[in-house]
């Protein structure tokens, strides 16, 4: 499949073949894809979390709005952000930037103090929220690429973060839940996979200027 075939293909997959399982090649191509995902300043404040542990995704199934492709996926991904930007997450980025490009301090440090100054004029709030939309852009990665590799997907909002972050101790990590993707192939018996893909129409959603 192109990607225009893939994605047209693709659906929000309601019910997975709990016995057909995402290979350990495919699956490491989307956990490869999830970390070459673009990110504000490249600075990644992400993490992803792959469940695969069973009786783990039947747990989560009570705290996901009983959305049982939680307990049905080959696994579920769920997406985290970190709490903690800070002086020194930022100066570890740019001491990573250094070891793989071997650049010069003197180009790194105006843009490393830039942003070292940007993010302690924030709020608490205000990094959450721009990390909280690094993972949104992660998600639509994911999507793409699964459906590329001819893997189903459920992109969910519908979840309990708070029980999410006890269940998987995140907060022990250092994490907070933000998105799920449970992930595998679809059912036989998903109606979903039948139906016509609802679009507008591409002028009604493309603006050329």
């Amino acid at each position: 499949m192109n990607v225009i075939e893939a994605l047209k293909w693709r659906y929000a997959t309601k019910s997975f073949d709990k016995d057909k399982m995402v290979s350990k090649e495919k699956l490491d191509i989307i956990l490869k894809a999830f970390n070459l995902t673009a990110t504000s300043y490249g600075l990644q404040p992400l993490k992803l979390l792959v469940i695969e542990n069973k009786k783990l995704q039947k747990d989560l199934v009570s705290c996901s709005m009983n959305q049982e492709q939680v307990a049905q996926a080959s696994q579920v991904l769920v997406i985290c952000i970190e709490t903690l930007i800070d002086k020194a997450f930022i100066e570890n980025y740019f001491s990573l930037v250094k070891s793989i490009r071997n650049t010069p301090d003197a180009i790194l440090n105006p843009f490393k103090d830039f942003l070292i100054d940007d993010f302690e004029s924030k709020s608490e709030s205000e990094i959450i929220e721009w990390s909280i939309k690094q993972a949104y852009i992660a998600l639509g990665n994911l999507l793409t690429v699964c459906a590329l590799e001819g893997i189903d997907a459920c992109p969910m909002e519908g979840f309990d973060p708070t029980e999410y972050d006890k269940i998987l101790n995140l907060k022990f990590k250092g994490l907070q839940s933000v998105l799920v993707l449970p992930i595998g192939y679809r059912a036989a018996d998903d109606f979903m996979a039948e139906l016509k893909k609802v679009r507008k129409d591409f002028n009604d959603s493309v603006i050329v200027m």
